[in-house]
């Protein structure tokens, strides 16, 4: 009897969690796992591990299933490449489980395509989604408002930021300690004074906990970009999503300086390499 693709996945991702991934990570392959499973049983080729093969995931790749976002365009080069990895780690973990003989994905290979430019807000941008903020009302507003200008005034991600508790934050010294991290790396973040007394001004007496909350719990990431996009669309700010405010702190980090190592150093990159696109913008 051979072994269910679903089964098979739930295993992967269990490793994954082993392995101390993290749950973006995970999540991600969850997601494109369970897309290959999905169109094998449109497709009428069956959920067994043994009917992957290197002609049947070209099929896959070649297919709507895999060039469509989930918003009905043209996937982008560089989601279809996200995709492309998750399968090859999936199909190296059959292979090394001992569930199929070969690696189906041996033949499958990443498209060629350069980084695109980051896309960070204009100065008047900024301005009129901060402007939006500060004339909205409620503590859901209050709260969105001190995360944007958090993120502008910082460059941590967003899912740093979200996994912020009080306890992380030294207002004497003006640091952020960041416990959720690409990688995995405790990282602390120097924040400018405005900043820090505009945290202690929005936590008033809360000592302990998530710093961003949702009722009484801490917010997640769907909803957060969800509501930011929200903002950014009553700002008129078009074809930019919340990374943007990563983005345009760099950009003001590097136009400033003129030093990669510095912008570098700001955004904790661990390679240069991925600093390198902020010398492209003017």
């Amino acid at each position: 009897m051979g072994v269910d693709l679903q089964a098979a996945l739930q295993a992967f991702l269990r490793q994954l969690a082993a392995d101390g991934r993290s749950p973006h990570t995970i999540g991600q392959y969850r997601r494109h796992g369970t897309a290959v499973a999905n169109w094998l049983g449109t497709a009428g080729i069956g959920n067994d591990v043994a009917d992957l093969t290197p002609d049947v995931l070209a099929r896959f790749f070649a297919s709507d299933a895999a060039k469509t976002s989930c918003r009905g365009g043209a996937k982008k080069a560089t989601s279809a490449n996200a995709m492309r990895t998750s399968i090859r780690c999936l199909a190296a973990h059959l292979h090394q489980s001992g569930l199929v003989p070969t690696n189906p994905a041996r033949l499958l290979r990443r498209a060629r395509c350069a980084p695109p430019p980051p896309r960070a807000l204009h100065p008047d941008e900024q301005e009129r989604l901060l402007n939006v903020l500060t004339q909205a009302t409620g503590i859901e507003a209050a709260r969105d408002r001190m995360l944007v200008e958090l993120l502008l005034g910082t460059g941590i991600r967003i899912g740093s930021a979200l996994g912020l508790d009080v306890e992380d934050i030294d207002f004497a010294h003006g640091e952020l300690t960041l416990r959720t991290t690409k990688n995995n790396r405790p990282t602390i973040v120097m924040v400018p004074v405005d900043l820090v007394e505009k945290l202690r001004t929005f936590l008033g007496k809360r000592a302990t906990g998530p710093v961003f909350l949702a009722a009484d719990r801490r917010i997640c990431m769907r909803h957060t970009q969800r509501r930011l996009a929200g903002w950014m669309q009553k700002a008129g700010v078009t074809g930019k999503s919340a990374h943007a405010l990563r983005h345009t702190f760099a950009c003001r980090i590097y136009q400033a300086s003129g030093d990669l190592q510095i912008t570098q150093a700001a955004l904790g990159h661990a390679s240069i390499a991925s600093t390198v696109v902020y010398a492209q913008i003017d």
